[in-house]
C-alpha cells in the first residue's frame, strides 16, 4: 500500500508535464486525458524499482503513446466533417499544461502541427516546450541525436514557411476586439483593412452544428461572408474576453450557452488566419 501510494505521489508531481506533451501532441483534452490514464496503468505495472528516473520514464513512456495515438487520429480527422481544429483550454484559468515555455500551445501553431509526421511533431514539442536535450529527445523517440536535431529543424521550418512572425500580445488583442467589433456590425471596409490580403477563415462544427465546411479564403471573401451571417450569428449573442491556448480569445454566447470560441493568429500584415471552434463536444469545458 504505501508502495502504491508513492507511486501515485511521483506521478502526481510529473502529471503536468505529461498533459502538457499529451495534449500538444493530440490537440484534445479528452484524448490527453485518456492517454495519461494508460500511462498511469503502465506506471503502476511495471517495475518501478528498475526505473532510475521516473520523470523520464514517463515522460518516454507518454510521448511514445502519443505517437501513436496522433497516427490514429490523423485518420480520424481525414473523415471528419469540415477542418478539424484543436480543442481549445482556457488558459486563463491556469491548467496544468505543465510547460515552462508557452511554445507549441496556440491554437495556429496546434492547427499547424497536427499536419506534420508524428515523431516530427513529438520531437519538436519536447525541444520547444520543454527544452529537452537532443539527446534526450534521440533516447524518446528511438533515434539517433543527429535525426533529432534534423525533427526538430525540419518542423521549424515547416512552422517558419507557413507562419508569419506573430504581432506581440497587445496587438493581438488589439486586432482580435476590433475584429469582433466590425463582424458583429458587419463593417465590410474595416473588416478588410484588419485581414491580411491573403487571410483563411476555418471553422470547426464537425457536423453537429451548422458551420462552414470548407475554409474561407482572401480578404475580400472573408470580409462578406462575415458580414452575411452577422444578423444571424451576432443577433443577442453575448462576448466574454478569456485567454485560449496562451492567445487572446473571444468566447461567444447564445442565451448562457457557449456556442464558439474565437481566435485569430495575427502578422504585422493584419489578421492571416481566424479559427472558430463552434464543435459542442470541444466546447465542454466552458460549458461547464
Amino acid at each position: 500500500m504505501e508502495e502504491m501510494a508513492e507511486a501515485a505521489s511521483v506521478f502526481a508531481q510529473v502529471r503536468p508535464r505529461l498533459f502538457g506533451i499529451a495534449y500538444r501532441m493530440l490537440g484534445s483534452v479528452a484524448d490527453a486525458e485518456d492517454l495519461l490514464q494508460d500511462v498511469w496503468l503502465r506506471w503502476q505495472t511495471c517495475d518501478r524499482s528498475a526505473v532510475r528516473n521516473p520523470g523520464a520514464f514517463l515522460a518516454t513512456t507518454t510521448t511514445r503513446l502519443a505517437i501513436t495515438a496522433s497516427q490514429t487520429a490523423r485518420v480520424r480527422h481525414e473523415t471528419y466533417v469540415g477542418p478539424w481544429l484543436p480543442e481549445p483550454v482556457d488558459t486563463s484559468a491556469d491548467p496544468q499544461l505543465g510547460a515552462e515555455r508557452a511554445a507549441a500551445l496556440e491554437v495556429a501553431v496546434l492547427f499547424l502541427l497536427e499536419k506534420l509526421p508524428a515523431t516530427e511533431r513529438a520531437a519538436y514539442v519536447l525541444r520547444e516546450a520543454f527544452d529537452y536535450p537532443y539527446q534526450q529527445i534521440a533516447d524518446i523517440v528511438q533515434t539517433t541525436e543527429v535525426n533529432a536535431r534534423q525533427l526538430v529543424s525540419r518542423a521549424r521550418k515547416h512552422l517558419a514557411a507557413e507562419r508569419r512572425t506573430p504581432v506581440e500580445p497587445a496587438e493581438q488583442r488589439r486586432l482580435l476586439t476590433a475584429f469582433v467589433d466590425a463582424a458583429r456590425s458587419g463593417d465590410l471596409a474595416t473588416l478588410e483593412k484588419l485581414l491580411a490580403e491573403d487571410v483563411v477563415s476555418y471553422s470547426d462544427g464537425g457536423g453537429a452544428v451548422r458551420a462552414t465546411r470548407i475554409p474561407v479564403v482572401g480578404a475580400v471573401t472573408v470580409a462578406k461572408y462575415l458580414r452575411a451571417f452577422a444578423d444571424r450569428f451576432w443577433t443577442d449573442a453575448e462576448v466574454r474576453w478569456s485567454d485560449v491556448n496562451g492567445q487572446p480569445a473571444a468566447v461567444v454566447s447564445h442565451g448562457g450557452t457557449v456556442t464558439a470560441v474565437l481566435t485569430v493568429s495575427a502578422s504585422a500584415e493584419g489578421i492571416h488566419r481566424v479559427f472558430w471552434q463552434m464543435n459542442p463536444a470541444k466546447l465542454e469545458a466552458y460549458a461547464a
